[in-house]
């Protein structure tokens, strides 16, 4: 019996064969893959993970493929680290960063949903892929079609970062940059999807690509020895990565893998795209989408397509949501960077300043064990930050100008 029993549509539960499709055809309602969970029960165990692969796919069984990996057979399995500076300055003593900022091959969590992507689009007999993005998805894309011999296409807003666009254009794909925001890309890609025969990882591909995402909240699981915290704080774009979180966590408790989730599921927005975050603190269980203006590309959906159920899954968890300026993305840049050596884009200033006001708040408490995400490295988002931290200092070649400026005696320890 195979693992995946069907795709269901998340509104009114009909179902389809797992192939490329992702709306209902009924209430146009969007498509997830349904599992034979005692299937998957019968053979996974915490020892079977332990002894996998160094890499996302220990979880296969939980991943929507039906062979082995043939594309990202290194992504995943990114760092937690114990974030003692950082934990220490918010005030909590259990404070951990998922790190997916070296993730592989293109350093964001993208390269997890890709790999998912891209393997099941080879088994439906795909050899083009494509995907609308608003940077780190198209970077994954890009490279990891390179490395598996496919063609593909990537979707681009005109005013993506320079780092972006060149982590696309170094791996030769077809890069099309569209006048406008993610919104009008993500639109046109929906037209060119219906005229030809590609797999758009994030539209007729989605339901396996947005599986992908669960492998953090397992891996999270596995490194705090087989635990699910009691918070979790996750930046929101499309608010796929949330529920899909959400969605990992339950599945563990479901697999007998984890005996109880406590946690609690936060999600993080900029205030210049945060209709998920604003219809949270209106009491709303619908948001209404907004024209995006943000430092924070990477997160731009003004019309997030999981922002209903990323509210439903705060909701079910007693999580929380909130927003941050652009200063205050830069500023958690910059205090993830001088606490922990930890180089975050956008996305992870977003997440950092979040956990800042939710612990002021008092929704995370201190001895609360927490894990913040952070999905992407700030390497690919230089601008963000440049005029933020300063110049080095210059000095003459000379031991003397060297301690006149830092005004260091022989037992060192000056400053400049």
């Amino acid at each position: 019996m195979a693992k995946m029993k069907s795709l269901v549509c998340r509104e009114c539960g009909k179902e389809y064969p797992t192939k490329a499709i992702h709306v209902c055809e009924m209430c146009f309602g969007p498509l997830e893959v349904k599992y034979n969970y005692e299937e998957i029960k019968a053979n996974i165990s915490r020892k079977k993970i332990e002894e996998g692969p160094r890499s996302m796919w220990r979880y296969a069984d939980l991943l929507p493929v039906e062979g082995q990996a043939t594309v990202g057979p290194h992504a995943g399995l990114t760092p937690m680290v114990r974030a003692k500076n950082l934990g220490a300055y918010l005030g909590l003593d259990e404070l951990y960063i998922k790190n997916d900022t070296v993730n592989h091959p293109t350093l964001s969590f993208k390269d997890r949903v890709v790999a998912v992507a891209l393997t099941r689009a080879r088994e439906l007999g795909y050899e083009t892929v494509a995907c609308a993005s608003t940077g780190n998805l198209a970077n994954s894309v890009a490279a990891h079609a390179a490395a598996a011999g496919m063609r593909s296409y990537v979707f681009i807003p005109a005013d993506l970062e320079a780092a972006k666009v060149l982590g696309n254009l170094i791996y030769k794909p077809n890069v099309v940059e569209v006048e406008g925001n993610y919104d009008d890309v993500n639109r046109l890609c929906s037209e060119i999807a219906g005229e030809h025969q590609w797999a758009f990882v994030n539209i007729n591909i989605r339901p396996y690509y947005a599986e992908g995402s669960k492998t953090l909240a397992f891996e999270m699981v596995e490194q705090l020895g087989w635990r699910a915290p009691d918070h979790v704080v996750a930046p929101m774009a499309s608010g796929s990565l949330l529920t899909k979180i959400w969605k990992g966590l339950n599945e563990m408790k479901k697999l007998g893998l984890i005996n109880a989730v406590p946690t609690k599921v936060n999600g993080a927005q900029a205030e210049g795209c945060s209709p998920i975050a604003t219809a949270y603190k209106q009491g709303r269980d619908f948001f209404k989408p907004v024209k995006p203006k943000t430092i924070a590309k990477s997160l731009a959906i003004g019309n997030p397509a999981d922002g209903y159920y990323a509210l439903k899954a705060t909701g079910e968890s007693g999580g929380a949501m909130d927003a941050v300026s652009d200063d205050d993305v830069v500023e958690g840049i910059k205090l993830l960077a001088q606490t922990e050596g930890i180089f975050a884009e956008t996305a992870g200033g977003v997440t950092i300043g979040v956990l800042q006001k939710l612990v002021k708040q008092g929704a995370i408490k201190r001895q609360d064990v927490t894990v913040a995400y952070i999905t992407g490295h700030g390497l690919k988002t230089q601008e963000a930050v440049i005029d933020a931290v300063g110049r080095p200092t210059r000095i003459q070649p000379s031991l003397v100008s060297f301690q006149n400026t830092f005004k260091m005696g022989k037992n060192g320890g000056g400053d400049a």
